[in-house]
């Protein structure tokens, strides 16, 4: 066989254990997330996660690592959606949102689509809390991190209303950030849509709504 020959199936066999390695990830990823779901994340051990996914206890630590990091990855999925690589501000949709030149239509824009993240995400997210306030050290830097995650975001939405000229007299980006943080968190939609039986549609406005008092100059 020529060199050629031989690169081309190098790496055409390359390119399918990379599929398949893709496959088995977004498939160990998928059943993680309704087990996590049905049966919660400290009953939901790293075997029984294998056992659905057809894999062995090794290769699951072999891609994650961790359960937790299992968890993060689940979560991230959840995030935006689907597992495709293209990060929540590439989204057609994000992009579209942050088109927008008026700074209260974006605000209330963000609000809504804060609801439908916090719908995919927030039952994972509650686990995390959860874990995190029983001392799990694991959950504990989980839910650093996903916080940390969502300040960025947080910032990201801040600066654009300061990049619009709509900040509220006073109030810098860092400011807006919090608020716009702090109202966009799975605790406030937890309390709002579980405890108080909120609808998302009335969530988001109320967010919406609220964002807007909170960071924008009146007018």
């Amino acid at each position: 066989m020529s060199q050629a020959k031989k690169s081309a199936t190098r790496s055409y066999t390359s390119a399918v254990r990379s599929e398949q390695a893709d496959a088995t990830r977004s498939r160990v990823v998928a059943v993680a997330d309704a087990l996590f779901r049905a049966d919660g994340y400290a009953a939901t051990s790293v075997a029984a996660v294998a056992r659905a996914a057809g894999v062995s206890s090794q290769t699951v630590y072999n891609v994650f690592g961790t359960k937790a990091a299992l968890l993060k990855a689940a979560y991230d999925v959840a995030v935006v959606g689907d597992d495709e690589p293209v990060p929540l501000a590439e989204r057609p949709d994000v992009r579209a949102l942050y088109a927008e030149p008026d700074a209260a239509v974006f605000l209330r824009g963000y609000a809504a689509f804060g609801r439908h993240v916090a719908e995919r995400v927030g039952p994972l997210a509650l686990q995390i809390s959860a874990g995190a306030a029983s001392g799990d050290a694991d959950l504990l830097r989980l839910r650093d991190t996903t916080n940390a995650e969502r300040l960025v975001g947080a910032g990201m939405v801040a600066q654009r209303v300061a990049d619009l000229g709509a900040l509220a007299p006073g109030l810098g980006v860092d400011g807006a950030r919090d608020r716009i943080w702090t109202l966009n968190s799975i605790e406030v939609w937890h309390l709002l849509t579980a405890l108080r039986g909120w609808s998302g549609d009335e969530y988001a406005a109320w967010v919406g709504d609220a964002m807007v008092a909170a960071a924008l100059a009146p007018g």
